[in-house]
């Protein structure tokens, strides 16, 4: 059961996620979450930094899909402009916006990585629905009420899963 919470990968912001290497290891598309993944969950636009990053995803042919919990407002309102599909309210874990991400995007499953900040949203919808993982460090230290609730079962998870000796990363 602990596995499941279990990313495949940990990195300390997504500009630590080369597109160039992903596309190396035969990743086509990227699944990712939107607050506190690619910016802050309060900051309404992408940073120049953000832009530059999916310039380089966009140049090494990867195909981008943003799934986030969060309401169709927030969400179109941020991708829109970037001309990124996405997906709001998509109930994470549940699996049924990751499997109509991967069937939009024409990719396979395998061919996808699953990017988020939350044990309990990101990395367990895509580990359940056998997806490779990455969990990044939350770009804002504050997180919206149900999401500081998420925090505190994490927190948790993780001491669970040092115990057990499954974390292979520093923090």
């Amino acid at each position: 059961m602990l596995r499941q919470f279990l990313p495949g990968e940990y990195v300390k912001s997504i500009y630590h996620i080369s597109p160039k290497k992903l596309k190396e290891t035969g990743i086509k598309g990227i699944i990712t979450d939107l607050d506190n993944t690619l910016v802050e969950w309060d900051r309404p636009n992408a940073t120049p930094q953000l832009l530059e990053w999916f310039k380089e995803l966009k140049d090494q042919g990867m195909k981008v899909t943003i799934v986030s919990n969060n309401k169709e407002a927030r969400v179109k309102s941020f991708s829109e402009p970037l001309n990124i599909p996405f997906i709001y309210k998509a109930r994470k874990p549940m699996g049924k916006a990751f499997i109509k991400a991967v069937k939009d995007m024409n990719l396979k499953k395998e061919d996808v990585v699953v990017i988020g900040d939350q044990l309990l949203t990101d990395v367990l919808g895509g580990n359940r629905n056998g997806f490779q993982t990455i969990l990044v460090v939350p770009v804002a230290s504050t997180d919206g009420f149900f999401t500081r609730i998420n925090r505190q079962i994490e927190r948790r998870i993780m001491d669970s899963l040092k115990r057990k000796g499954m974390i292979q990363w520093e923090e």
